[in-house]
């Protein structure tokens, strides 16, 4: 394989847009796609939040956001929670503020049914502050091909 050319992933190929059957994708692809990495819970999560795609409210300040992507498992290719029947998901909320100590970044919590629950951290691609942040991997950065519009792919352990 030409080492200048990106892996043919499971992954590579969603971000890619190509649908193709599962016998069919790992067939034709290298499946070295590892889980999502955990990372913390953060100090504001609540329990029993409601269920809701958009965080947006009436007179809200700041930049919106939309994040979507899809939620796969390794050994299948869809998983479930707050998804659709393909493991896709969309959420609109705004572009997190800054505080010390931190880059912007998002908590998420993915959960296959009857699997354990993993909490980690999305982060978003130019922060200054990612470098610094203690915390901060790579692999956990949203792509962001659009002005505001972000998606990313968790691969869950099942």
């Amino acid at each position: 394989m030409d080492q200048d050319q990106p892996r043919l992933t499971r992954r590579r190929l969603l971000q890619l847009g190509i649908a193709l059957p599962l016998p069919a994708v790992l067939a034709a692809c290298d499946d070295g796609d590892d889980p999502t990495p955990a990372q913390t819970e953060g100090p504001y999560f609540t329990p029993n939040s409601p269920d809701r795609a958009s965080l947006l409210e009436a007179g809200m300040a700041g930049d919106r956001l939309t994040v979507a992507g899809t939620v796969l498992a390794t050994d299948r290719l869809r998983g479930h929670q707050f998804t659709d029947a393909d493991g896709r998901f969309r959420l609109e909320t705004i572009v997190p503020g800054l505080y010390p100590g931190r880059t912007r970044h998002i908590h998420v919590k993915v959960q296959a049914p009857d699997r354990p629950v993993l909490t980690t951290q999305l982060y978003f691609p130019g922060e200054p502050a990612n470098a610094a942040d203690g915390i901060f991997r790579e692999e956990l950065l949203l792509d962001m091909p659009g002005d505001r519009q972000g998606s990313f792919i968790f691969v869950l352990q099942v």
